[in-house]
């Protein structure tokens, strides 16, 4: 039996975390060690935008100690994450720099939608457990050092998810800033966090109706598995009412006799306390009933990605459906008509199968090229005129859960080149920090779209049956319709001659008269 020993470190913004686990194929994962160290990252970043120089060496002098660890552990694998605190400081170039030739250790910066992404696999991890509660219409809340993540649930499906600024260290540093007394933490919160929520409501619940939370934290999470102190009737779950009368108890008593009381460590208190006010807002916004802490932590989720794309495991959910369908949602939320992006979408995907030895792309550039697809014209809803640039800023700055920013940058340009001339790496490489070989991924699905978008210029949907083959030099597209393709032949030779200049193939329409 191969055991592969993997260990996953997390740099958030009020610890640092160890956890090493056994991946097999028989008995899957099982955790062997988690050790965790308390280092305040997160109050540096969000007061001043740098790592002090005391915080690096501490970081240094802590992930030399892990590295110890893990060649104890014999550890095969491994992967290092930073988050918000590190992902939002001005020098982080630096530090990991620093870091990595003092320890030996690589540490990646993860976007927020990777790292939420990763809690959300954490939590599908579980298995069954999740399967059942997503079945009725649930909001996952991560809560993070500097923000928190709300994503909602249809029909087993994800469908929405939104960033707030609402951390909890975030809001610890915001309630010292105006000074407040400890009576006055939970007006405070409350009231920072209900004008969010309200517009949150406004803009993205409506008519949906939440039944079960998630919740994704450090620390309220750890108190909801000690079922003797939240009382519900199994560890991690507690039903609404029950979790808002225990935050009218603890919030009657002082820190030390919470300290105690929960059997945590006293600096620890108001984190919690704010994290469990946040819950509340939640709780109180969304008029939930079930609230689920399945204790995971973004590590869980590190391992369950490395033994998912090691093939050491089966995957218990399929998350590329989850992005296509927050695609979808962006895409109707900016008038996208459903029929048209169905459409080109098939058009595409034919031409990506039937071309794959030419453009030798992989299966996660076909998933960029699928969301391209449904946010191809998202701009038109707010110019017809500068449909390509508008399309652009909107893809750019709307967050689509498990997507780099890279890759977000991807599809933006892909989309963007498909309703303006293509600007040519060498012409751009002054402007923008893309690679030149995401550069060529960009050329390709642009070729690739293009082609599709032009097979119904018309946005009639005239190619209802379409047969793509490469021979001698062609892409032969054949075409079954008894409508007039006149307009699509005449503007299709621009679209073509790209093509051809990216893949040294010639796009060709045939067409198959049906009576």
């Amino acid at each position: 039996m191969a055991i592969r020993r993997f260990a996953a470190i997390d740099i958030g913004s009020y610890e640092l975390g160890l956890k090493i686990f056994e991946c097999t194929k028989q008995n899957g994962i099982r955790a062997i060690d988690h050790i965790t160290h308390r280092i305040d990252l997160g109050s540096d970043t969000y007061n001043t935008g740098k790592i002090s120089h005391a915080r690096v060496e501490e970081l240094k002098r802590v992930l030399t100690e892990y590295r110890a660890i893990m060649e104890n552990y014999r550890v095969t694998d491994y992967k290092a994450y930073g988050t918000s605190a590190i992902r939002e400081t001005d020098n982080a170039s630096i530090v990991l720099n620093q870091l990595e030739q003092h320890t030996g250790i690589r540490i990646d910066i993860l976007s927020n939608s990777e790292q939420r992404f990763l809690d959300y696999k954490s939590i599908a991890s579980k298995g069954e457990g999740f399967t059942k509660i997503i079945e009725k219409g649930t909001a996952i809340v991560d809560i993070g050092g500097g923000s928190i993540q709300i994503s909602l649930f249809a029909k087993d499906r994800l469908v929405e998810t939104q960033n707030l600024k609402l951390g909890v260290l975030r809001l610890y540093e915001q309630l010292h800033h105006v000074d407040a007394r400890s009576s006055q933490y939970e007006a405070i919160i409350e009231e920072l966090v209900n004008s969010q929520l309200m517009v949150f409501k406004n803009l993205y619940l409506k008519e949906r109706e939440i039944k079960n939370i998630i919740i994704v934290d450090d620390y309220i999470s750890a108190v909801m598995q000690r079922r003797s102190v939240m009382g519900g009737k199994e560890a991690g779950y507690i039903d609404a009412s029950s979790y808002l009368a225990f935050m009218e108890k603890i919030s009657s008593h002082n820190q030390q006799d919470i300290a105690k009381a929960l059997d945590i460590a006293d600096d620890k208190v108001p984190l919690l306390y704010i994290s469990g006010v946040l819950v509340k807002c939640v709780v109180q916004a969304m008029g939930a009933e079930l609230i689920w802490a399945p204790g995971v932590t973004l590590c869980d989720g590190m391992v369950y990605e490395f033994a998912e794309q090691n093939k050491i495991m089966l995957p218990t959910h399929d998350f590329d459906e989850d992005i296509i369908a927050c695609a979808r949602t962006i895409s109707k939320r900016y008038k996208g008509s459903k029929t048209r992006s169905e459409t080109l979408e098939t058009i595409a995907l034919r031409i990506f199968e039937a071309t794959k030895q030419i453009h030798g792309l992989g299966q996660r550039e076909k998933l960029l090229l699928r969301i391209a697809t449904l946010l191809h014209d998202c701009g038109k809803y707010i110019s017809l005129v500068n449909l390509a640039e508008c399309s652009y800023h909107i893809i750019m700055s709307t967050e689509i859960i498990g997507l780099s920013h890279i890759e977000r940058e991807i599809i933006a340009n892909v989309v963007k080149f498909n309703h303006s001339n293509f600007v040519y790496y060498e012409q751009q490489e002054t402007v923008s920090d893309l690679g030149r070989e995401t550069y060529l991924v960009i050329a390709k699905l642009t070729a690739i779209l293009r082609i599709a978008n032009g097979l119904d210029r018309s946005h009639k949907q005239k190619f209802r049956d379409v047969g793509i083959t490469v021979r001698d030099g062609k892409m032969i597209i054949s075409v079954s319709t008894k409508e007039d393709i006149t307009l699509e032949k005449g503007l299709f030779t621009r679209r073509a001659d790209f093509f051809e200049e990216i893949f040294s193939v010639r796009p060709v329409i045939k067409q198959k008269r049906t009576l």
